[in-house]
């Protein structure tokens, strides 16, 4: 049977929501070329996806899944960024990236369940709560300082300024994906919060 390994997991979690803030700037850089009609497209896709991953719970909120579906999550991102970062800035380039935030986000509603239900405990969800929004602090803190740094060497360009920041951000995602192999253990023997 699969189990969480929740010091790893809080790891896991904390790099997942650094990469996050991180990030969260760059989408509208890298949206650009987009028009503004795939956005409500998506969002209509998004919404069916996610009741489709709802309908699914009776089979999907356990430990198995929940690694298949992190790590399935975790590699399409990183795959999105590779092509980014080959293909540079283009409609393609664009949309692809967009489909693979929007893939995460089909599964979100879905990760916060399990990792709730599978922890259960106050004190593990407390630790991870604060490990993922320090994450998420930290990363958006580097990024303004990274795009400082940027500024002071004359990279204005915010295109320019994305597709460099993608090089930590894959590195960052690789991690991320090292971790997710951490925070779980297949064992029959040891109860599961060990």
């Amino acid at each position: 049977m699969l189990h969480i390994v929740p010091s790893w997991f809080i790891r896991y979690k904390f790099f997942n929501s650094l990469f996050l803030g991180l990030s969260v700037g760059a989408i509208f850089t890298l949206y650009s070329p987009l028009n503004p009609s795939i956005y409500s497209m998506g969002g209509v896709v998004l919404a069916f996806g996610m009741l489709a991953v709802a309908k699914l719970y009776h089979k999907i909120l356990n430990a198995y899944w929940f690694f298949r579906i992190s790590l399935m999550v975790e590699v399409i991102l990183l795959l999105a960024m590779l092509y980014f970062l080959i293909y540079s800035y283009n409609y393609e380039s664009a949309f692809i990236m967009y489909i693979g935030y929007q893939i995460t986000f089909v599964f979100g509603s879905y990760l916060i369940r399990a990792e709730t239900l599978l922890l259960a405990s106050d004190t593990l969800l407390s630790q991870l709560d604060s490990a993922k929004q320090f994450g998420y602090l930290l990363g958006m803190g580097l990024a303004y300082g990274i795009y400082m740094i940027f500024e002071y060497y004359h990279i204005t360009s915010p295109q320019q300024q994305v597709y460099y920041l993608h090089f930590l951000l894959v590195f960052i995602e690789i991690v991320v994906i090292g971790l997710i192999f951490r925070s779980f253990r297949l064992d029959i023997n040891t109860p599961m919060l060990k």
